[in-house]
């Protein structure tokens, strides 16, 4: 990486970023600030969220503004919090710069106060596009003395429609600007754009384009449907330190989800389309604060959110778009840190995954839904970590340590110490103590075998879009739901089809399957074995599609996938 000094700026703006800590320039910071320097012609900046973009256009902008009053930038971007973000990101770039004006402007604030901080002088606006047209309509802002005109995450722009009034504020700039657009991806609509509005741009690419950060671990849980909530609370409990946005399809389901996390006493708030603008502002500084420790909310109502230090991005709902998946992903992970986007979904949004994948570029991690003793475990030894880091200030406890000590004097240390940690750990105690596990495929025989045929063969029935597999493998064969799809999508005619219910033993597995696939499934699974022993399957539900209804499997053709213990095997082998 080349520092600051490296790129060319001048002496008050490298002042001001060895003040702020910034010495070592991002890749697109590294790129885009030589370049926008040294040309006038028009840039594309490709590159995640959270990589620093502002300072790669703010920096060479500030670098070449001209000493007026004259409105000489303006930068275009989503939403209010992100307009706020650039114009304090570009007014601490500025600080040692004298006579620079940054002014932000967006909708539900005081439109006259803003008209009167443009009027004191601002080289640089920084605002919504709605906003920003408002102004121009206004004759307030006057487009005759623009040099920059900035499109910052111009993807989400377009996302929350505002192609129209992008294109009227375009249309009226100078031909002589030197445009910047910068997104994370690169989409038709964008593309269009870019040839109607800018001059043979140069691009530049950090990473692939329409991928995933690197620095993002992408993870997914398997539930039934009816247990997405407690799957929720299981995976936010077993994370202590868990600081992230929790995202829900609707509005509605935003608000649901947040009322009962606060009925179960988690640190939670909603922001949705009916949160006033004042009310968002609020929850978005103790958010930003860390007094809010899970943040649910809509696509649309996140949009802007630009929090560095997000441990979590959690999927309530897989989004239709994968796009929105890269973005929502994109909100962790970033200034170089570490972060995990994990969703949580049912049988019928398996597809899904396998499609992201493809898209962000990285494999899915399958993760269990923690039992009730890793949640325990996890929490108590947070709870020990605590206490050591606890600063105690001896002088002003002194007094009471008498008073202490002869109410505690009964007790043993042993006693003490169990209910002094009972204190804070009981809630987790009695929350998880009567409880099952969770997971769809963690189900013993114990589930099946105390009940009449009848009743237990009804319950393992899928739908009427699914017929019922039997496997004569269980999970004391190393067999998980993990391999069981790596067996699926091993096989050309069975890859990609629809999975239903999963019920897995010690000894067996019974899995849903989309019914068309039939006749597929006897000439699939002659094909394989496990281990190098027969897989034996019957169809449990339906007329059965041969006599039998077994399936024999063959001899090795594939690489070994799997691992049971030390012992490496080759799972599905091919007959000779």
């Amino acid at each position: 990486m080349k520092t600051f000094k490296e790129l060319g700026l001048n002496p008050q703006i490298l002042k001001s970023l060895q003040e702020l800590g910034y010495l070592e320039a991002t890749p697109i910071q590294e790129q885009a600030i030589p370049f926008v320097l040294k040309n006038s012609r028009d840039l594309i900046g490709l590159a995640q969220t959270g990589t620093g973009k502002t300072a790669a256009f703010g920096l060479p902008i500030l670098n070449k503004l001209e000493k007026n009053k004259e409105v000489q930038a303006i930068i275009l971007c989503p939403t209010r919090e992100l307009c706020l973000q650039i114009s304090k990101e570009i007014q601490g770039f500025a600080k040692y710069s004298e006579g620079v004006g940054v002014v932000s402007v967006y909708g539900g604030a005081r439109i006259d106060l803003q008209i009167r901080e443009i009027r004191a002088g601002a080289n640089i606006v920084v605002g919504t596009p709605g906003r920003v047209l408002d102004l121009i309509r206004r004759k307030i802002l006057k487009l005759q003395t623009i040099r920059f005109v900035v499109l910052d995450e111009a993807d989400e722009m377009l996302d929350l429609g505002f192609k129209d009034d992008l294109n009227e504020i375009l249309s009226d700039t100078p031909d002589t600007k030197q445009t910047l657009l910068f997104s994370a991806t690169m989409s038709p609509t964008i593309y269009s754009i870019a040839k109607k509005y800018m001059n043979s741009p140069e691009e530049i690419s950090v990473g692939k384009k329409n991928v995933g950060a690197d620095q993002v671990a992408h993870q997914y849980y398997f539930v039934k449907p009816g247990q997405k909530y407690e799957a929720l609370r299981r995976i936010v409990d077993s994370e202590p330190d868990i600081y992230g946005i929790l995202f829900c399809r609707t509005r509605n389901e935003t608000r649901e989800i947040a009322d009962r996390l606060k009925e179960d006493r988690y640190s939670t708030e909603a922001l949705h389309g009916d949160v006033s603008q004042d009310m968002r502002t609020m929850i978005m500084e103790r958010f930003r604060n860390r007094k809010v420790q899970l943040l649910v909310a809509t696509d649309v109502a996140a949009r802007g959110i630009d929090v560095n230090d997000l441990t979590h991005v959690i999927n309530y709902n897989l989004p239709d778009a994968n796009e929105i998946y890269l973005h929502r992903s994109g909100r962790t992970g970033r200034a170089q840190k570490t972060g995990i986007s994990l969703s949580i979904i049912t049988a019928r949004e398996f597809r899904k995954i396998r499609e992201l994948e493809q898209k962000v570029g990285k494999s899915f991690e399958l993760k269990q839904v923690p039992s009730g003793q890793d949640i325990c475990a996890k929490q108590l030894f947070k709870l020990v970590d605590k206490i050591k880091e606890t600063k105690v200030d001896e002088d002003e406890i002194a007094q009471f340590l008498p008073v202490i000590e002869d109410g505690l004097k009964n007790l043993s240390r042993q006693e003490l110490l169990t209910r002094f940690v009972s204190v804070e750990f009981n809630h987790f105690l009695n929350l998880y103590k009567n409880t099952r596990d969770l997971e769809i495929i963690s189900a013993d025989s114990r589930s099946f075998g105390d009940r009449p045929e009848k009743t237990r063969r009804e319950s393992l029935l899928s739908d009427e879009d699914f017929i019922d597999v039997r496997l004569n493998l269980g999970k004391r064969d190393g067999f998980n739901i993990k391999t069981l799809f790596s067996m699926i999508n091993s096989l050309p005619d069975l890859k990609g089809a629809d999975i239903g219910k999963i019920k897995m033993s010690d000894s067996f597995t019974i899995f849903g399957i989309d019914k068309n696939k039939r006749n597929d499934i006897v000439s699939s699974f002659e094909t394989i074995s496990y281990d190098g022993e027969p897989i034996l399957a019957s169809i449990e539900n339906g007329p059965m599609i041969d006599q039998s209804s077994r399936i024999f499997s063959g001899v090795a053709k594939r690489k070994p996938i799997l691992k049971k213990g030390k012992k490496k095997i080759s799972p599905f082998r091919g007959r000779k």
